[in-house]
């Protein structure tokens, strides 16, 4: 049984990805999925704590086998140059025992610009705001930021085991779950 650790918006924080990271060994995890906006902060943010770059990039390099990444918006092609995974695709459809999700930063596709298809999740990030429920046609996550959450919502990402959605503080602690 493969477990997932969703994360999006890390916007070059070494400090609040080193957290998810232990959550990731300490939980077991088969695969990271990355959402976006991995290396760079973007210019409608301030500078994160701990922006370090290549620091991540040393990271997620040593566990590249481990990682499915998607393309944010601030996200680049020189961004990839420093990346030993794949990370410019506007999204993927991911397959796990005949639960199949879609993948997404969220600037294209989102809740209210569903793509077509099939799929029992639609995973995104993108609005730094963290979001589970289930809607007339699908299930909806949004993993929130790790770095910049809006609103007053605390730093999260989600994990996805066995039929199951999660969304977490960066500490582990679990703020909501929804069976598929």
């Amino acid at each position: 049984m493969m477990k997932y650790l969703i994360v999006s918006d890390i916007h070059g924080s070494l400090p609040a990805l080193e957290q998810v990271l232990a959550f990731y060994r300490e939980q077991q995890c088969g695969m990271l999925c990355i959402l976006g906006d991995i290396l760079n902060y973007g210019p409608r943010n301030g500078i994160p704590q701990g922006l370090d770059p290549k620091g991540i990039a040393e990271r997620l390099n040593a566990m590249a086998g481990e990682i499915v990444a998607i393309r944010g918006n601030c996200d680049s092609e020189v961004d990839q140059m420093l990346l030993d995974f794949p990370i410019l695709s506007d999204y993927t459809l991911l397959v796990d025992n005949g639960k199949r999700f879609f993948l997404t930063h969220g600037h294209i596709y989102n809740e209210d610009r569903l793509p077509k298809g099939r799929f029992d999740c639609l995973f995104y990030g993108h609005t730094h705001r963290w979001k589970l429920e289930r809607t007339e046609h699908t299930a909806v996550c949004n993993t929130g930021s790790i770095t910049f959450p809006k609103d007053g919502n605390m730093p999260t990402f989600a994990i996805y085991c066995d039929g199951t959605v999660s969304v977490h503080r960066l500490d582990g602690s679990r703020l909501k779950e929804l069976s598929l």
